[in-house]
């Protein structure tokens, strides 16, 4: 009877000890998805910054970057290209999407977070256009204050403005925040 009872209890610790392998694999799995999600995201604010100091050629939205920017979504010279700056750097990141150029579009109600991270997208209310009206990438956040990197701006942080810009943006003057980086398949 003691040996039936010792045979049992190794079986059950065994089945406990089983079952709880197949959760390690699941964490070792969302480690992985984390890890793979904080490097593309990084990769995103690099891209970004690595555009820092782009300039429109004659402040009339051209010159050879920002015409490359255009180029990413199929506008040509002259369109507004804060959204098609966005557009080019994920693509540059090797995503998908976003590719748009209209602000407004960056910020569909499946992509908004709350908490957002850096390479997320924020747009920014404009209540005489009565829309977004510019956007922009986080490069980080700091208490009440997001840095980020824009296109399409100014020291000003205009969104008619003549080129890539780290700006210092406290939240309460964002409108949304949008997550791209988070695929249709993770949601």
């Amino acid at each position: 009877m003691a040996t039936a009872r010792f045979i049992m209890g190794v079986l059950c610790i065994l089945a406990l000890c089983g079952s709880r392998m197949s959760d390690r694999h699941l964490l070792n799995t969302e480690i992985s998805t984390i890890k793979a999600e904080t490097a593309l995201r990084q990769r995103i604010v690099a891209i970004a910054a690595g555009e820092l100091g782009v300039r429109e050629q004659t402040g009339k939205n051209d010159g050879e970057r920002v015409e490359a920017y255009l180029q990413s979504i199929q506008l040509g010279k002259g369109h507004a290209w804060c959204g098609a700056f966005l557009s080019w750097v994920y693509l540059k990141a090797g995503l998908a999407s976003p590719r748009i150029g209209w602000t407004p579009d960056l910020f569909p109600f499946r992509r908004l977070t709350k908490l957002p991270l850096p390479g997320d997208l924020f747009g920014i209310y404009f209540p005489a256009l009565k829309r977004i009206a510019h956007a922009g990438l986080v490069e980080k956040i700091s208490s009440d204050w997001v840095i980020t990197l824009e296109g399409n701006t100014n020291v000003k942080g205009s969104r008619e403005g003549d080129g890539v810009f780290r700006k210092r943006r406290h939240k309460r003057t964002i409108s949304r925040f949008a997550n791209w980086i988070k695929q249709e398949h993770q949601s």
